[in-house]
Formats: C-alpha cells, structure tokens, sequence
C-alpha cells in the first residue's frame, strides 16, 4: 500500500471519528469505548499493513 493511501486512510478514520465525538451525543464512557476500539482497529490495521502482524489475515469472520 503507497504511503499516500495509508495517510488518506489514517485522515479519514480520524476526521470520522472527531465528527461522532462532537455531533453525535453519547454519554462518555460510551465515547471512551468508541475511541478505544477504533485507536485498537487502526492500531491492528497498520501493524498487518506492515507486516508486524501477519497472523491477522488468517482470521475470517
């Protein structure tokens, strides 16, 4: 994946989940949790993006 895309996608997801956390009311442990799975899924993507984490495209859901 060029590094471009990577940035996009990272800018994105970003700008998506700043947009939930200020126009979507939710109490804040629900907000905290949202951020957390979100930061933990990217955190996955871009260690299987470089190839840290190899073993996550063995699972299907």
């Amino acid at each position: 994946m060029p590094l471009i895309n990577l940035v996009v996608v990272l800018i994105v997801v970003g700008v998506l989940l700043w947009l939930v956390n200020t126009y979507i009311p939710m109490d804040g442990k629900i907000k905290n949790i949202l951020n957390a799975v979100v930061v933990i899924g990217v955190v996955l993507w871009l260690l299987q993006v470089f190839g840290l984490f190899s073993s996550l495209s063995g699972i299907t859901v």
